[in-house]
């Protein structure tokens, strides 16, 4: 994407200049996020395009503190008046809100510095080159080879390619200035398979990655979800009974989404994590590390610098199974007494507010076939459904779809059960990982093991 805008002015430029009247406005404290982008999503079913959009966008959003007084507001007006008379409006706004004394940018020490070295790997020129015909021709091959790939599969519900390319830009009143460029892009296809009974199964892979050369083979993506399909032909119930249960990485990347969203400082200082008295102390098993990393060269969380302008830095979450701390930002780090950890997100609408960059749960050195090698009666995960956790106690509850498990391999195929538990006690009794490490987007995780849980059926 280019540096400058269709007005010739760049993404950088109007934050600053939104940061420049908003303190001329009268603004003790002020930041601004511009993104430019441009996105397409194509959607191709049964060989025939259904969907095919190309659209840009262009906003500012405007944070302003004067006496712990606070306003967010957003534009996509960003004339020279137009812009002069919403950061003028954003000041007045912020004077008549309730003040906080925890309101405030990041102090200076803390900023960014070096932000291009650090923006290594956000920006494919290949993904912006794109046309819509070869995009169109990138589903047509994933979802030609879904159908291919097994007689049984009849139908699909479509395979969708889509592309982001972004400049994004923050200026604050601090002084700080940083903008990058980035792009992703990322594709998905649903198989649906046909059983002996007339029954629909369905199964779906997708690869979303920053730059096109990491992107999986359409082929492969499309193969992938017609095998999930097929592999849930005949699919059984099973009794209730508690045995191991085995996620595969996709379903395991979902534990990595749970825990981090109880690691915030935000759910830490509202009281509404069972993480908070865990702090520092042992709450999974030794074979557990997790880690929160926006350095990552190239990662869909990957960032030089967070929503506050704070540079970033990797933090351990769980580290051989002890709990190290919460994810902060400005905020939150001074209601709980703290240091923001660079963890801040920023929308055009909404100020800050802490949460995960790239969750990596780190591999072990078993193989995939070896864990499931060690279980008698089991089940292994390769499907969730529903939103069965509560944040607070850590009670966990979802739908399961997947494999039973006898004598070391498995034998059939499992649909309709549900799996439960408490998630420190899971984490706790995790005592196998695999090596088989694997990226879904901003979250990587490999095969994991947990000892015990309650598997509901018939």
């Amino acid at each position: 994407m280019t540096s400058r805008l269709a007005e010739g002015i760049s993404a950088l430029e109007l934050a600053r200049r939104a940061v420049q009247l908003a303190r001329r406005a009268g603004a003790e404290q002020c930041d601004a996020i511009v993104i430019a982008a441009s996105e397409s999503d194509v959607t191709v079913r049964l060989g025939e395009v259904e969907k095919l959009i190309e659209a840009g966008s262009l906003g500012l959003g405007l944070r302003v503190i004067s006496g712990g007084r606070t306003a967010v507001g957003s534009t996509s007006d960003l004339s020279p008046a137009a812009l002069e008379q919403f950061a003028r409006e954003t000041v007045e706004l912020a004077a008549i809100s309730a003040p906080d004394e925890y309101a405030g940018l990041p102090e200076p020490a803390l900023l960014a510095r070096d932000v291009s070295a650090s923006a290594v790997g956000l920006y494919d020129e290949r993904i912006e080159a794109l046309s819509p015909d070869e995009k169109i021709r990138i589903a047509r091959a994933c979802e030609a080879a879904a159908l291919a790939a097994d007689r049984r599969v009849t139908n699909t519900d479509g395979a969708s390619l889509s592309t982001r390319v972004a400049d994004i830009a923050l200026a604050n009143s601090h002084g700080f200035e940083g903008t990058y460029p980035a792009t992703s892009i990322s594709l998905v296809v649903e198989a649906i398979a046909d059983d002996a009974e007339g029954k629909k199964r369905n199964g779906y892979w997708y690869t979303a990655e920053r730059s096109l050369s990491r992107l999986l083979p359409p082929e492969e993506v499309g193969r992938i979800a017609a095998r999930r399909a097929v592999d849930q032909l005949g699919a059984r119930k099973v009794p209730t009974t508690r045995v191991p249960v085995v996620f595969e990485p996709m379903t395991a990347v979902s534990l990595l989404g749970h825990l981090a969203g109880c690691a915030t400082g935000d759910a830490l200082y509202r009281g509404a994590t069972f993480l908070a008295s865990r702090e520092g102390r042992q709450l999974a098993s030794p074979l557990v590390t997790i880690v929160d990393d926006p350095t990552i060269p190239g990662r869909f969380g990957t960032r030089p610098f967070d929503g506050e302008g704070v540079a970033t830095r990797p933090n351990p979450l769980v580290e051989t199974g002890l709990f190290r701390g919460f994810l902060l930002d400005c905020y939150t780090a001074r209601r709980l007494g703290r240091t923001t950890t660079g963890s801040a997100h920023r929308g055009l609408e909404s100020p800050p507010s802490p949460g995960a960059s790239n969750l990596l749960w780190q591999p072990g050195d078993l193989d995939p076939s070896a864990i499931i090698a060690g279980i008698e009666r089991g089940l292994y995960v390769t499907s969730l459904m529903g939103a069965g956790f509560n944040p607070a106690t850590g009670d966990y509850s979802r739908g399961a779809a997947g494999f039973w498990i006898e004598h070391g391999r498995l034998a059939y195929p499992v649909t309709e059960v549900n799996i439960s538990g408490n998630l420190a006690g899971m984490l706790a009794a995790v005592d196998a990982v695999g090596s088989d490490l694997t990226w879904f987007g901003s979250a990587a995780a490999p095969t994991v093991r947990i000892s015990e849980m309650t598997v509901s059926g018939l």
